[in-house]
């Protein structure tokens, strides 16, 4: 190969890691990051037994059995868990959906106040100090939000705040179905 040749390939070079990363980058833009996969769908909820926030009723695995519901995870830190929230309380009272709170690496107190500000959706919030249990639930960050079947299993993991077009559009279908 001539010296010409050589440099040739080398003046193309970074132009050709330019096109292997710009294609790189253009497929990763074409996926959806609210659809992070899950390997804990259809599979049982993990166990565990959390205690309340401020005394309050906690959760426990065995309280995600019997009944379709909701197990959604927040924190008082969290702003887009703002966001959600009035959905939640919303869907609680006008809907009569259960919704469990697993409150995720956050202080009681704060967790409690942020309740007693914006209203409190849930029938018993556990407390998930050390973040161990989400974890456990293939948690990324908060918000997150399962759909729980009467078996206890995890049918359905929406990621980011709930929007109202997602309750209609997946989780009330979803939740009809699975109660038939």
């Amino acid at each position: 190969m001539s010296p010409v040749t050589k440099h040739r390939l080398l003046l193309l070079l970074p132009f050709t890691i330019f096109l292997v990363l710009l294609a790189y980058f253009a497929i990763g833009l074409t996926h959806d990051p609210s659809k992070l996969p899950s390997t804990m769908i259809d599979k049982p909820v993990p166990v565990f037994d959390l205690a309340g926030i401020d005394g309050g009723p906690g959760l426990a695995s065995t309280d995600l059995t019997g009944k379709v519901q909701l197990v959604n995870v927040f924190a008082s830190w969290c702003a887009p868990c703002r966001v959600e929230h009035p959905l939640l309380v919303r869907l609680a009272r006008e809907e009569g959906i259960v919704i469990r709170g697993l409150n995720y690496k956050d202080k009681p107190e704060a967790a409690q106040a942020f309740l007693t500000m914006l209203g409190n959706p849930y029938t018993s919030v556990g407390a998930d100090k050390d973040g161990r249990v989400g974890i456990n639930f293939g948690v990324y960050g908060v918000p997150e939000t399962y759909v729980i079947d009467k078996a206890g299993r995890i049918r359905y993991r929406h990621v980011g705040p709930l929007m109202p077009q997602d309750m209609e559009n997946v989780i009330l279908p979803m939740l009809r179905e699975l109660a038939k």
